[in-house]
C-alpha cells in the first residue's frame, strides 16, 4: 500500500523565480486550485520543498 500525496496549487507563480516555476509545471500544476496525486517519493517531496509556500499537500491512503 503505496502512500500518495494530493498537491493543490494555491498560490500563484507570476512572481516565482524561474525554478519554482518549473518545479510546478514538473508537478502538473498550471492553475491556482490545480489538483494532481503523486507517489510519496524522496524526488516529490524535494520538488514540494522548493514550492512549499504555494501548494497545499495532503496525504491519501490506499
Amino acid at each position: 500500500m503505496a502512500k500518495k500525496l494530493r498537491v493543490k496549487q494555491i498560490r500563484s507563480y507570476i512572481s516565482a523565480k524561474p525554478k519554482q516555476k518549473a518545479t510546478l509545471r514538473a508537478l502538473g500544476l498550471r492553475k491556482i486550485k490545480a489538483e494532481r496525486v503523486h507517489d510519496d517519493t524522496p524526488v516529490i517531496r524535494g520538488m514540494l520543498q522548493v514550492v512549499k509556500h504555494m501548494v497545499e499537500v495532503s496525504e491519501i491512503k490506499e
